[in-house]
């Protein structure tokens, strides 16, 4: 018996879609079978199409260096209580 095995990214490991409507199509059936949304966007190291379930209009925004969160300083030698 064989089966398909589809091809993969190499950097994100990913099935890789020839075309966005051929990974459309796959994102349509994922939630009409299982019910989970997934959109599609276009890889920047293979430069085919994959699926994600992260929504691109949430997506990450870069943060300038001078505005990132730095940790707790803490002074040297000082343990937080236990409980």
């Amino acid at each position: 018996m064989h089966y398909f095995v589809p091809k993969r990214c190499t950097e994100s490991n990913k099935i890789m879609y020839h075309d966005r409507a051929q990974a459309q199509q796959a994102a349509d059936q994922s939630l009409r079978e299982r019910g989970a949304e997934l959109w599609v966007y276009r890889c920047e190291y293979c430069g085919s199409w994959h699926l994600t379930h992260r929504d691109p209009r949430d997506s990450y925004r870069a943060v300038p260096l001078n505005q990132q969160l730095k940790p707790h300083s803490r002074k040297k030698g000082y343990k937080p209580r236990r409980r």
